[in-house]
């Protein structure tokens, strides 16, 4: 099991770097070059059985998105219809104009630079472009340079938000980080009680009132967890449509209220979206970063998607990092954000 955060030390050890890595060896006389590359992009890296596990259910979630676009490079020739077919299908797997058109210009960069004449070598270049269209987007959660560090789970209702926030809390938990709920989600008849039963399971604290203000819940939330010691106060917001300003109006009383409680808090805003929704996750995030001034993302529901090109779209418009993706139900469907992993999962 891997731990979802970076505990923040004040004083790391002299030591603590990571030790080199040590270089590939050449092989540009066994293979011609740009098939060399081709093969080192396609190859992944030796990954603990966890990972492994974790990459394998990835690679079948974004299997949908990645065979219409991998179907592309079974041709035996690389030109102008190639690259249509390219764009097509990029398009319908929801990567957006803006990141197709730049993952196109940039592919074509490649494959010229490199003299790359078969199709499948212009496979591996194309997760090469969209590992570093995605990289802005690889961040780790860090935990601890505050006391409470209090997140703010904001997101529509269906998204997984509950159950994202509750995954995160058993992480948390498991990894030695006291953590406090604040159930501040009063509208849904059931997030209360949905709530409180992942802080049972984790036997975690739960703030919570029946029809209470949520502003009041979250303040409430965050003065206990100073006055208790907790590391984390997480905040459970009620599930919003971004076209419901009154709506979305309460979300920014809520952060300014939290701000009352601890003048540095909220320390992180996350949203969690639906990975199915495509170019509308993409719409929302502009929507709530506007009002909240957002953080990070968890994106879930990525098994059997056919729209998991939606992370390009994110990346070249609105470049928040996504902190966790989710592939299924399971507390392990959940894991950090790596953006060569997903470059490989979706075009394997």
């Amino acid at each position: 099991m891997f731990s979802f955060f970076r505990k923040k030390s004040p004083t790391p050890a002299a030591d603590a770097s990571p030790a080199p890595v040590a270089a590939p060896v050449a092989t540009a006389t066994a293979l011609p070059q740009a098939q060399a590359l081709a093969d080192s992009v396609l190859a992944e890296v030796a990954l603990p059985a966890p990972r492994q596990g974790w990459l394998d259910k990835l690679k079948a979630g974004l299997r949908k998105t990645g065979s219409s676009i991998a179907t592309v490079f079974t041709g035996t020739q690389i030109d102008d219809h190639l690259y249509e077919e390219l764009e097509t299908a990029l398009l319908l797997a929801d990567t957006g104009v803006k990141a197709t058109e730049h993952l196109l210009q940039d592919l074509k960069r490649r494959v010229k630079d490199s003299k790359t004449t078969e199709p499948q070598a212009v496979k591996g270049l194309l997760i090469e472009c969209i590992t570093d269209l995605l990289t802005p987007l690889q961040k780790t959660l860090s935990i601890g340079e505050h006391q409470p560090t209090v997140i703010m789970v904001a997101g529509v209702n269906g998204a997984g938000k509950t159950t994202s926030i509750g995954k995160l809390t058993k992480h948390l938990a498991d990894s030695g980080a006291s953590v406090l709920l604040a159930a501040a989600d009063t509208f849904r008849a059931a997030a209360r009680e949905q709530l409180a039963v992942w802080a049972d399971r984790n036997t975690v604290e739960i703030i919570s009132q029946a029809g209470g203000d949520p502003a009041a819940v979250s303040f409430d939330a965050v003065s206990a967890g100073k006055a208790r010691g907790r590391d984390v106060v997480l905040v459970d917001t009620a599930g919003r449509l971004p076209t419901q300003t009154h709506l979305m109006q309460e979300l920014s009383k809520i952060k300014r209220v939290v701000q009352k409680a601890d003048a540095t808090a909220p320390h992180e805003v996350l949203l969690v979206i639906d990975g199915n929704t495509g170019q509308n996750a993409l719409m929302q995030v502009k929507a709530f970063d506007e009002t909240l001034h957002l953080t990070g993302l968890i994106v879930t529901k990525l098994d059997g998607t056919a729209k998991g090109g939606v992370l390009c779209a994110i990346a070249r418009e609105k470049p928040i990092p996504v902190y966790f993706i989710g592939v299924g139900e399971q507390l392990a469907d959940l894991e950090t954000f790596n953006a060569r992993e997903f470059a490989q999962a979706l075009l394997s």
